[in-house]
């Protein structure tokens, strides 16, 4: 699959470099190079490639996808090799790779490059199945590999200055937070059937950053989920409009509210309300601007497409995972953050089954 062409446009008309902003996650050591391989070169491949293209100590060296046309177009984008998986995995020049190929090859990829020495990136989630996540963490663990997992949205600058505001004790103590994410329109028939299911794939990113902002594990999750958009959803066992709520054992709550029809745009917005205050991230759109005359006050419309939302933190992320390779350090992310957020779906699931409140071990 090709990217968007606006989506490209937009790539080609940024330096993602600068477009990274947090100065803290770039403290390279010097002449250190950690060199690439991306394995999968549909859209999410193409976004990566071109962030490990635009980080400074990063080279990208090669590529694999079994569709020759895309390996074929990021190899020419980027002046990289086209080499099969195997080749990689058995590569003296790759330190390390990216994975974004289906989500059912995740666990068994991950496993192969820890034994081979690489440090691992993939794309959320390891699996879909908990027993087989604990499995694959374990391989990791015994191996001494690096993995992250690819949860983009903590690397957000906007979310990564609420999350310092929060750090700094500008609004006190957390006790309560609002996520909103909901999306212009459902993926595709093909995608649904293959992801897990609303709260496995889309969800999932909002059980990573209520766990991140709680700063506690989860205690108990309440979810109601419905067919709202598309009887086609239902058909294909899923959902379209969910809200979750989180409990710690101390009693913070978060609420979590996803839709696959904003008809207005991709509706991305955090507020954390504290002891002492509260601390919010809006939406971004097109331009910053307001028009105000005899119409009344408008302003341009929201980013429709959530690679261009979250251009700057997939930026941010594999800028991240560059400096723990390099530099020998944990990664931001890990595979443990992977389980926690996938037990939350679970639950969610379960909760919508039979109608309780779910409490987690």
């Amino acid at each position: 699959m090709h990217l968007d062409i606006q989506f490209l446009g937009l790539c080609k008309s940024i330096n993602l470099r600068h477009c990274a902003g947090n100065p803290a996650l770039i403290d390279w050591k010097k002449n250190m190079t950690v060199r690439f391989a991306i394995l999968g070169a549909g859209r999410i491949g193409q976004v990566h490639a071109r962030a490990v293209a635009s980080t400074r100590a990063a080279t990208l060296v090669a590529i694999a996808d079994p569709i020759e046309a895309a390996a074929k177009s990021v190899a020419d984008e980027y002046g990289c090799d086209i080499r099969s998986i195997e080749e990689i995995r058995q590569s003296a020049d790759i330190d390390a790779v990216a994975i974004c190929t289906p989500t059912d090859t995740h666990a068994d990829l991950i496993e192969q490059f820890a034994r081979a020495g690489k440090a691992v990136f993939c794309e959320k989630p390891v699996d879909l199945d908990i027993g087989r996540v604990k499995d694959c963490i374990k391989v990791v663990e015994q191996e001494k590999a690096t993995l992250m997992l690819g949860f983009q949205r903590r690397f957000d600058p906007d979310f990564l200055a609420l999350k310092k505001a929060i750090d700094d004790g500008a609004i006190g103590d957390v006790e309560m937070i609002t996520l909103t994410s909901r999306d212009p329109g459902a993926p595709p028939a093909e995608y649904i059937k293959r992801s897990g299911g609303i709260f496995r794939d889309m969800t999932i990113h909002d059980f990573d950053v209520a766990r991140w902002l709680l700063g506690e594990e989860v205690a108990t999750v309440q979810a109601a989920a419905s067919v709202l958009t598309d009887p086609a959803i239902k058909a294909l066992g899923d959902y379209d409009s969910i809200n979750v709520i989180l409990t710690t054992a101390s009693g913070k709550h978060c609420t979590i509210s996803n839709t696959r029809r904003a008809t207005y745009g991709y509706d991305q917005r955090i507020e954390v309300h504290g002891s002492m205050g509260s601390v919010s991230a809006e939406n971004h759109r097109e331009s910053r601007i307001e028009i105000a005359n005899s119409d009344g006050y408008t302003r341009p419309p929201l980013l429709n497409f959530f690679m261009s939302r979250y251009m700057a933190a997939y930026a941010n992320e594999i800028s991240a995972f560059v400096d723990a390779v390099a530099n020998g350090t944990p990664t931001p992310t890990t595979g443990l953050d992977g389980l926690r957020a996938l037990e939350l779906a679970d639950a969610a699931v379960k909760s919508v089954e039979t109608g309780q409140t779910i409490k987690l071990g």
